[in-house]
């Protein structure tokens, strides 16, 4: 399955929230990164059909979405950042509703709720009510509620939002799992939680398609621009005003700072591999990168 859009635009008044975005997904996990507001959710809003773009097209394997109607909306699973669940429900009570609305027939149902329950380690937890799950519990049942019309195109709106650390290296291995025969939309503007599982990146900055490519293609684009200084806390104070600092470690007396930015930013600065992050915060951290000034 290809998807393509060109030129999507949604704008209001003057500004836009989206802008000629242009790009093509095929069969794998794809990463929709930037920053709150970038036009993540808006790009998604238009796709699922919840938004009308201004200007633009989407294409499903050559077919105007618009066209394709309710024949795409079966074959698209999606959790909005916000899901809401009926908190009075058990979770397999909710579950066999939802597979009502997706006209899942009654003899599949059960068999396909219960699967994907033990896929994603909520069997125990199938007749507890929604409301007495833990956050990391309900995102599950939110993942389960998306896949269960086995869909080819599975959409996911910062998924991770409010999970502790166990809970988003689970939910992350869980995506891998489902991405084999689908193309997965992930957006998020947490840098860990597609840095390791998107095979592609799209960087979202103000609605505009700052590049597209694999974490490694993006991390070369700026290669030579990340630099450890080893600096006193007076330079410290300095270089954090100056650059765009990715991390900074104390030791002792002395600060090590990760550094993104343009030119040696310290002469005793050591260049070191980029990483996602630092290409997140190099593109979209701020301006700080430009400066030329040293320390």
């Amino acid at each position: 399955m290809e998807i393509t859009f060109e030129s999507v635009s949604k704008q209001y008044k003057s500004k836009y929230a989206l802008k000629n975005f242009t790009a093509t997904l095929g069969e794998g996990v794809y990463g929709l990164l930037g920053e709150n507001g970038a036009g993540k959710t808006t790009l998604i809003n238009i796709f699922v059909g919840i938004l009308r773009g201004d200007s633009g097209t989407i294409r499903v394997d050559g077919q105007d979405v618009r066209a394709l109607g309710k024949a795409l909306l079966s074959q698209i699973g999606y959790m909005p950042q916000y899901p809401i669940f009926y908190r009075d429900f058990t979770v397999k009570d909710f579950l066999l509703y939802m597979c009502v609305l997706k006209d899942i027939s009654a003899n599949q149902a059960l068999d396909r709720v219960l699967g994907l329950l033990a896929t994603v380690n909520l069997t125990d937890a199938q007749d507890k009510k929604i409301g007495a799950l833990s956050g990391g519990m309900r995102q599950r049942v939110g993942i389960v509620q998306a896949m269960l019309s086995d869909p080819k195109i599975l959409i996911l709106d910062e998924p991770t939002a409010g999970l502790d650390p166990s809970e988003r290296i689970r939910f992350r291995n869980l995506i891998s799992q489902f991405a084999q025969g689908r193309t997965i939309l992930l957006a998020t503007h947490i840098v860990s939680d597609i840095e390791c599982i998107a095979q592609e990146i799209l960087l979202l900055k103000r609605g505009t398609l700052l590049m597209q490519g694999t974490p490694t293609s993006l991390e070369q684009n700026i290669e030579g621009k990340v630099w450890n200084v080893t600096a006193t806390a007076e330079d410290t104070a300095l270089l954090t005003d100056m650059y765009c600092v990715s991390n900074m470690k104390q030791d002792g007396g002395h600060f090590t700072l990760r550094i993104v930015t343009d030119g040696c930013p310290n002469r005793n600065a050591q260049p070191v591999p980029p990483n996602l992050e630092d290409v997140f915060l190099y593109y979209c951290g701020g301006e700080k990168h430009d400066t030329s000034n040293t320390v």
